[in-house]
Order: C-alpha cells, then sequence, then structure tokens
C-alpha cells in the first residue's frame, strides 16, 4: 500500500476510536424532572390573639436557612435544600415517591415534620408549605 494511503486509514481508525471513546463517556439520556417549591414558615407569633389584629400582624414568619433534605422511596438522600431569606425553596425532582425532612432550626422547637411527596408530571410546580413550631403558646 502507498504511504499516504495507510496514514490516512490509520487517521480514520483512530477517529474511530476516539468517537467510540465520547459515546461510551457521555451519560445516558436523563428523565424528566418536575418543580417542586414551598415556603418554610415558623408560628405562631403571638402567645394571644389580639383583640382588633392588625392585618398579617400574627401570620406566620418565614424561616431562613432551614435545610430540608429530600430522600427517594429507598431512603436516599437526593438532594439538600436550603430555604432563602423568604423562607422560600426550590427543586426538580423526576416522578416518584420521595419524602422531605426537615432539619432543627434554632431558636424553634426542633424540626418541622416529614412531608411525603408524590412527584408527578404537571404544568404547574409542586407547592408546599413547612410548618416549623415556636414554642409559643
Amino acid at each position: 500500500m502507498p504511504v499516504h494511503v495507510v496514514s490516512t486509514m490509520r487517521g480514520l481508525v483512530v477517529g474511530l476510536f476516539l468517537a467510540l471513546q465520547l459515546c461510551a463517556c457521555s451519560p445516558p439520556p436523563s428523565e424528566p424532572t418536575f418543580a417542586v417549591a414551598g415556603r418554610a414558615l415558623a408560628g405562631p407569633i403571638c402567645p394571644v390573639e389580639p383583640a382588633n389584629p392588625v392585618p398579617g400582624q400574627c401570620d406566620p414568619r418565614p424561616v431562613a436557612g432551614a435545610t430540608l433534605i429530600v430522600t427517594d422511596g429507598a431512603g436516599h438522600e437526593v438532594a439538600t435544600l436550603t430555604t432563602g431569606v423568604d423562607g422560600a425553596f426550590t427543586t426538580s425532582l423526576p416522578a416518584g415517591s420521595y419524602v422531605l425532612t426537615p432539619q432543627p432550626v434554632a431558636g424553634l422547637m426542633g424540626g418541622a415534620p416529614p412531608t411525603p411527596l408524590e412527584v408527578s408530571a404537571t404544568d404547574h410546580p409542586m407547592e408546599l408549605v413547612i410548618s416549623y413550631d415556636t414554642g409559643i403558646r
């Protein structure tokens, strides 16, 4: 064989090898995910309901910086979320069953109770309210 044919074939073989390597390393297609959002709130705020409350005076307050752990049906952690200054959080998860477990927050009575989630294909995000207890009675 002429030298340029061998060189061209060698280049084709190397190119094919590299292309196969790239295909083998690419991640499998991911499954679709769906939005989950909500707010962490703490209440009650007022020890006694005022006789003439100002609107919003005794509404629960946002819990900033709360850690929320999402586990799948097998108990494996799939996401760790932190609430914003307004208590809001958001994530995207594949369809399935999950449990959102709020972690204790300093100054509040422990953590909020775990919340089961059933994520499914919807056009709007699942909206959750996570309720922490202030201990005020």
